[in-house]
């Protein structure tokens, strides 16, 4: 049985329906990411989990249980925000105490369950710290132990690091990622940053205009995504049409126009797709390899990144170019190889 379960769960504001008649299932202790561009519903079905906004068709479960005339505060959940939400005018240690103490906990309980939450998050010998005297990592693992410390099944995450410069949001995913698998809840994260989604997650849903496109495995996303929105979501992505002249048991014959008559593994092909269709192949930049023969074409503009470059190169009869991520350095004309263990057939 699933830890959470969203059946057909739809919500519309004016009018407008938000998130349409999703399914959702996730594991316990799994670490989920929700993952989408800004407006495509993922913070709006983060809210009626957690019971802020009221589902106009649908059921959620959490751990068996009913979840949607339960208001937020009868929920196994918690939320953090993406502002912290923390208290400016309480230290740490009542910040985190806060929830607590609304239950009525013993004061020595009280007092034990939040200094073992600041040697979790590493905050120990700041419980007596001002909110205003914190650093932006500071702040959010106050959040996180304010959230857990009172040991819900399922944590919530909206948008979590979203307020951090880049560094500190690299450093502190690594440290939520360490943080849930030490504490063992589950958790759910909202965000539209894939590279945060794919570097956290177990697994990442992800949405679009309400809908779920696709739910798989960071390295099956990236891989195998489904649709031309998932591959376009996740990395960048070269999209060449194409036509399928044959299938058999292993192989697809397709006519791909600019990159001539191609013979791919049938299992590079989405599920569905059948001899005579019209189709999408997509190729990663960093699967596009610099030749003696091939495509030919020519280096419109190159970024020098470190231990790779990101090149595009133009090619005749084809408008857009085509992006190339490679270790050695290439100028004016080329020839370029698309290996078609690497092309995936996508519907058109």
């Amino acid at each position: 049985m699933s830890f959470l379960t969203v059946e057909q769960v739809s919500k519309a504001f004016g009018g407008n329906t938000v998130v349409d008649r999703v399914d959702l299932a996730i594991a316990r202790g799994e670490f989920f990411a929700l993952l989408g561009p800004s407006g495509c519903g993922k913070t709006t079905l983060l809210r009626m989990i957690a019971g802020f906004e009221t589902p106009d068709g649908g059921a959620i479960r959490i751990d068996g249980a009913a979840m949607n005339a339960l208001p937020p505060w009868q929920r196994p959940t918690n939320m953090v925000f993406q502002n912290y939400a923390i208290f400016p005018h309480l230290d740490v240690f009542d910040n985190i105490a806060y929830g607590l103490r609304k239950r009525k906990l013993p004061k020595q309980d009280l007092r034990t369950k939040v200094d073992a939450m600041l040697a979790t998050v590493r905050l120990e010998g700041l419980g007596d710290r001002r909110a205003d005297q914190l650093s932006g990592g500071q702040r959010q693992r106050v959040a996180l132990a304010r959230a857990l410390v009172r040991e819900p099944k399922l944590l919530l995450l909206d948008e979590p690091l979203g307020a951090l410069d880049k560094r500190l949001r690299e450093a502190m995913q690594v440290e939520l990622r360490a943080l849930q698998r030490q504490v063992g809840v589950t958790f759910l994260l909202v965000t539209h940053d894939q590279e945060e989604a794919l570097s956290l997650a177990d697994r990442v849903a992800v949405m679009e205009a309400g809908k779920i496109l696709q739910v798989a495995s960071p390295r099956e996303l990236y891989a195998r995504p489904n649709c031309r929105a998932v591959a376009g979501f996740i990395g960048e992505m070269n999209f060449f049409h194409a036509t399928v002249r044959a299938l058999d048991s292993d192989t697809a014959t397709v006519n791909a126009g600019v990159l001539g008559v191609l013979i791919l593994p049938r299992a590079n092909l989405a599920p569905g797709i059948e001899a005579g269709q019209h189709i999408l192949l997509a190729i990663r930049p960093e699967h596009v390899r610099f030749a003696d023969t091939g495509v030919a074409g020519a280096i419109a503009a190159g970024t020098f990144l470190g231990e790779r470059s990101h090149y595009h190169v133009t090619l005749a009869n084809r408008a857009e170019p085509v992006a190339v991520s490679s270790a050695t350095a290439r100028g004016g004309a080329v020839h370029l190889a698309f290996p078609p263990e690497h092309l995936i057939g996508l519907p058109a």
